[in-house]
This record gives C-alpha cells, structure tokens and sequence, in this order.
C-alpha cells in the first residue's frame, strides 16, 4: 500500500501537522527536521495526496485550456496543436499541470466559463479561438479573482491578460511585398468579422495599400470563414467579378490552400497569372506545389508566452497584460514580379 501522511508523521516521530508544513516550505520548521522529513519521504516513496494539497494551499497548480470548437476539418493546419504545445511545454516547466476543455456554441448555452472552471477547480485559464461575440467572453471581465489569459482576443481587465502576433504589421507586409513586385490589383480573403485577428490583418492590408499608394476597394475584400472550402470559393468569386487581380493575401494558410484550387481549376497558375500570399507559416505551406508565400506567425510561442503570463498572474508577478510577438515575412515560391 502507498505511503501516507500519517506513515511518514510516525516514522520521523513529528505530528502530520509538521510533516505538511516541512514539505510545503513553510518557515517554521527546522532546518534539519525538514531535511529529515525529505529524506524519509523519498526512502518510502512517500507522494502527497494532490487533492487534500490543494485544500491546504488553496491552490491546484492546474491551468485550464479552453479551445472553441475543435473540429476534425481543422487538422490541416494544426494551429491549436503548436499553440497547445508552447501551453503544455511552458507550464511543465513551471510545474503546473493543464487540463483541456473543448467548448462550442452548443455548450455554452448549458454550461458557463465560471461553471466549467469551477467544477474542474482550476486555478487560471488560457482561452483560444473564441468569436468576439462569444458569451463567454463578458464572464471572463467580470470574473474577480481568477486570472485568464486570452490568445489573439484584445480584452483588458484586472484578471485579463492577453498575448496575439502583430497582425496589422504582418498584413501590411504581405501587401508591401507584392506592391513591390510590381502588383497593383491587389485582394484580399480575411476570415471573418468575429475575429478580431480578422479584423487587424483588414486594417493592414488597407495600411500596405495606402503606402504604397493603391485605393483601397471593398469589392476586392471577401471572407473566407478560415476554412479550405472557404478559401477557394472566395477566390473564385473574386476572380470571376474582377479578372484583372493578379495577387491575393490571405489572412490563413487553409485559405490560401484553397485560393490555389481555385486559381488552377480557372486556368490562373500560381504565381505565373496570380500571386498568393497566406498567414501563419503551417507546415504545410513549404509542401504544396508551388510552395507558399506566408507571413510567419510563432504559433508555439503563442502558447509558451501565454502560460508564461498567467502563472506570471498567478503567483502574483507584475507583469504587463499584453504581449505582443513579432511576424516574419517567408518568401517562397507562389509569389512573382509582374511582367
């Protein structure tokens, strides 16, 4: 049978209270008792109950990670899975453990954000991939005392933190790109209004287009839902009402992955007819044929920073609220000079 408190308390000859506070740290145990109690803790193979700890501190030392609709159609491009990885990576070394909750509209309507924390007693939560009208989002401000973290979601509150890339400079270089190359019919496939992410990459491809003096066209501007299908029948829509396009930036890589089929099965190779431009670097995007022009978004590090600032939170750290990443321009080989 495994050891317990009570083992450990009888064989060191000290009261279950000493043996708690010697392995917790706490000051007014004797160094050399302390040192004692560590020694015949490891000898037993002694592991503390991590429930009853939690009672005793307050405090679980689990994050919860709270990811909207996780779909099997969005295993193309495996953005959750690096953000989650740069979460898990982080907190381990923290040693904090996390615990994953997939939601969805659906849910939301039976369970809330404060529900779905409470009952798993986590002590902080990271959230990715919610809509800006999502309810969950007016608990998350009005939540006193329990820290969250929000990925590419810019809410500010005393409990709130938030970490996202520098959307409007990476669209906007993505647009300076093919102004330089030569293009002047330039188009755009964002995502969707809901997104605030959607919302900064349309605010920097408008900048791009300004600086390098083209007028800015709504009519050139279509959503794509940041989806596959999406993405290619935005294409072909565009390229149906305006065929003098010769470059398209995709505010995704799925969309540009989609923008592809569309632009071949019109007789518009890429980039000899259009030049197409994507966002976020997934892997594969330097796989398909031609290889694709992206704007470089550090999808792990998005993750790591995120766990970072909420245990940063959490343990009462201070620290500024917003992180903001930096984006890298990846030129390969879907984007041409204009002849």
């Amino acid at each position: 049978m495994a050891t317990t408190i009570k083992d450990l308390a009888k064989a060191a000859g000290v009261s279950i209270t000493t043996v708690s506070r010697a392995l917790n740290g706490y000051p007014d145990v004797n160094e050399k008792t302390r040192n004692r109690i560590k020694k015949l803790a490891e000898e037993l193979s002694y592991r503390p109950n991590a429930q009853a700890q939690s009672l005793v501190l307050k405090k679980t030392n689990t994050i919860g990670v709270i990811i909207s609709e996780i779909k099997r159609s969005n295993a193309k491009d495996a953005f959750a899975f690096e953000v989650l990885c740069g979460i898990n990576d982080r907190a381990g070394e923290l040693n904090y453990d996390i615990l994953l909750f997939s939601t969805n509209p659906k849910k939301q309507l039976h369970k809330s954000y404060s529900d779905l924390c409470r009952e798993r007693n986590v002590d902080g939560a990271i959230l990715q991939g919610l809509k800006t009208s999502d309810p969950y989002l007016a608990e998350v401000i009005n939540q006193p005392d329990f820290p969250c973290v929000l990925i590419d979601i810019p809410i500010d509150g005393e409990w709130v933190g938030h970490v996202t890339s520098d959307n409007v400079a990476g669209a906007r270089e993505a647009v300076a790109h093919l102004a330089q190359l030569g293009h002047r019919k330039i188009a755009m496939i964002n995502g969707h209004m809901e997104a605030s992410v959607s919302r900064e990459r349309l605010s920097g491809y408008i900048l791009g287009l300004q600086e390098a003096g083209i007028p800015y066209d709504p009519a050139l501007v279509e959503d794509g839902r940041f989806s596959e299908e999406g993405g290619e029948a935005a294409a072909r829509g565009l390229l149906q009402r305006h065929p003098d396009v010769t470059a398209i930036f995709c505010a995704s890589d799925l969309m540009a992955l989609g923008a592809m089929k569309a632009c071949e099965a019109m007789g518009r190779p890429i980039p000899d007819s259009v030049s197409l431009i994507g966002y976020d670097d997934i892997s594969i995007a330097s796989y398909c044929s031609p290889k694709l022009t992206t704007v470089r978004q550090e999808k792990y590090d998005l993750g790591y920073q995120a766990a970072q600032l909420l245990i940063d939170m959490l343990e009462g750290r201070q620290v500024r609220h917003k992180v903001v990443l930096a984006n890298q321009l990846v030129v390969r080989e879907s984007t041409k000079r204009l002849s």
